[in-house]
């Protein structure tokens, strides 16, 4: 919903950690290969939502959400926000729900993102959760991004099928991506706290074995060539004007004039080159691009703005400082700086302003060193990353002013 503010939700109370899982191991023999079944890796699984808090995000305005229907050998979807009583008549057909980025909305579901870091988080897109009743699913189909389904409560058979792409032939359909062919090569029941990894491009079928299905869906983004090209050349031409225009003050006559010279050609392409091939104007639109949020429109700056003298304090006493789940850190190395990217804005940063920036990035929740109260760089950053909802101070007690600086 376009401009609605609201609360992100505290830090999780357990923190999620995986056991026993080798990540040298995953990385080099199966991420972006091959899937792979990986039992119950948590050093102790606890399922992070239950379902009637699912239920209840499907019913809210600005939260992503589907309900999808079997009936008749086929599958129905409904957009949500939902209705209340939509679940209640339901009947005994086959159904799953849906909820994109849940992690923006729970705080312990966004602490499945944690254990997956191994990943670069510009690459991370969100937690989408799915509860299904027994026999729900949403068919065979396959994905442009990596995904680890985590299995949260009840159990699920997934079957793995073959290799597909764009030209994969579909079922027809309105609402879903479903392949019209799919050739299983594994099965697995997963139970709770088991993981399925699954690669780009491989069909995948996932079916409820009981009720009270619940799944995490840990998704990454992998962007197309053609946003990469869309993307910067919008960049790229904002900024040029209408008088860089290609010239030849040495132009020769041409024994043919409906010629296009060589000469002219390798002019033409050095002006689109030339713009192109810019590394460090790349870099800053790619971080601004790759750390814009999910849901842009959602605003979640505080009711109340900081100025640079309370932060100071905040910071000289040490506050502990948390980043909001729904924002997205990164940065970039340059020459003796750091770029910084937080929900598509860039910040350059020097001297301890850039050693805050990359702890920013490192952790979701950190403890300031008390010296940057002193450093105006650092606090004008802090000030502004506070005033647009992008970081708050962890609750300090009754009678702290920055108690919840998300609260309404």
């Amino acid at each position: 919903m376009a401009g609605a503010r609201r609360a992100p939700p505290l830090p999780g109370e357990t923190p999620m950690h995986l056991h026993d899982f080798d990540i040298d191991l995953f990385l080099r023999d199966y991420w972006q290969q091959k899937p792979l079944l990986i039992r119950n890796p948590w050093a102790q699984w606890t399922n992070p939502l239950a379902p009637e808090e699912l239920a209840g995000l499907a019913c809210e305005e600005g939260v992503e959400s589907r309900l999808v229907v079997q009936a008749d050998g086929d599958w129905k979807m409904e957009q949500g926000p939902l209705a209340e009583d939509r679940f209640a008549a339901l009947g005994a057909s086959p159904w799953t729900l849906l909820v994109q980025a849940v992690d923006h909305q729970a705080p312990d579901v966004a602490a499945l993102i944690a254990p997956f870091r191994f990943i670069p988080d510009w690459r991370i897109d969100d937690v989408m959760v799915s509860y299904a009743s027994d026999g729900g699913g949403v068919g065979p189909h396959f994905d442009q991004y990596d995904v680890f389904l985590i299995q949260g409560a009840g159990r699920r058979r997934w079957r793995i099928g073959q290799a597909c792409d764009d030209h994969s032939p579909l079922r027809p359909h309105a609402d879903l991506r479903l392949l019209a062919e799919f050739d299983a090569t594994d099965e697995w029941v997963l139970e709770p706290g088991d993981i399925l990894y699954v690669p780009p491009g491989i069909a995948h079928d996932g079916v409820a074995v009981g009720d009270d299905c619940m799944t995490y869906s840990v998704g990454f983004r992998a962007p197309a060539r053609s946003e990469l090209i869309e993307g910067w050349t919008d960049r790229l031409l904002e900024a040029l004007g209408e008088d860089d225009r290609y010239a030849d003050p040495a132009l020769a006559r041409q024994a043919n004039p409906g010629e296009i010279a060589p000469a002219a050609l390798t002019r033409l392409q050095a002006m689109v080159l030339e713009q192109l091939g810019d590394p460090a104007g790349f870099a800053r639109w790619f971080g601004e691009y790759s750390s814009t949020r999910k849901y842009p429109e959602i605003d979640w700056a505080p009711e109340e703005a900081i100025d640079p003298a309370t932060m100071q304090a905040l910071v000289a006493e040490g506050a502990p400082l948390r980043r909001n789940p729904a924002s997205r850190f990164a940065f970039v190395r340059a020459e003796e700086a750091i770029m910084l990217f937080v929900d598509g804005a860039s910040h350059d940063c020097t001297g301890a302003c850039a050693a805050l920036a990359q702890q920013l990035c490192a952790d979701e929740t950190l403890e300031l060193d008390p010296a940057l109260a002193g450093d105006a760089a650092a606090i004008a950053l802090l000030v502004l990353l506070h005033n647009q909802g992008s970081i708050a101070f962890e609750d300090m007690g009754e009678d702290d002013e920055e108690d919840d600086a998300w609260d309404d």
